[in-house]
């Protein structure tokens, strides 16, 4: 008998993550991330000139909330009940959605929904949406992602 096929649970659909601890967004860590993003702006690097446009703390790049979703998106991938082979995920889309830029300083929490688990030829696609909130459980932004999950060989 071959064996029984395995792949993203979509009995998972609508289930919800949450981030364990609230993550510390570090002035060091943004500023190493503007640069290897490619960012140019003075406010991701120097607290001058954020704080010259209103901010604390520098600035960070706009892709950086795809850093924090990573950890809470790492919480539903590592869930035996999602049946995802990490080995055979690629990544397929994603879109971020700011309502605040994060600063360095900002405690951040996530919480993921999955939103779909879409069956197609030789593979899976599944959708989450991770909303992120600073301390006080204000909306920063929500990272959208799409994964393809290719099938059993």
């Amino acid at each position: 008998m071959p064996p029984v096929s395995t792949g993203p649970n979509p009995v998972t659909v609508g289930h919800t993550y949450r981030m364990p601890e609230p993550y510390l967004v570090g002035r060091e860590k943004l500023r190493e991330f503007a640069q290897a993003v490619g960012a140019t702006h003075p406010a991701c690097f120097e607290i001058a000139a954020a704080r010259a446009l209103g901010y604390p703390d520098v600035v960070a790049a706009p892709t950086f909330a795809a850093v924090v979703a990573q950890r809470v998106e790492a919480l539903y991938l590592e869930d035996p009940a999602a049946g995802i082979d990490f080995s055979r995920v690629v990544h397929a889309e994603e879109a971020i959605t700011q309502t605040r830029p994060i600063v360095a300083g900002d405690e951040l929490a996530g919480e993921l929904t999955v939103e779909a688990v879409v069956p197609r030829r030789g593979l899976t696609t599944v959708t989450t949406l991770v909303r992120l909130v600073d301390r006080d459980g204000r909306p920063v932004g929500e990272v959208r992602s799409t994964l393809a999950v290719r099938g059993d060989d």
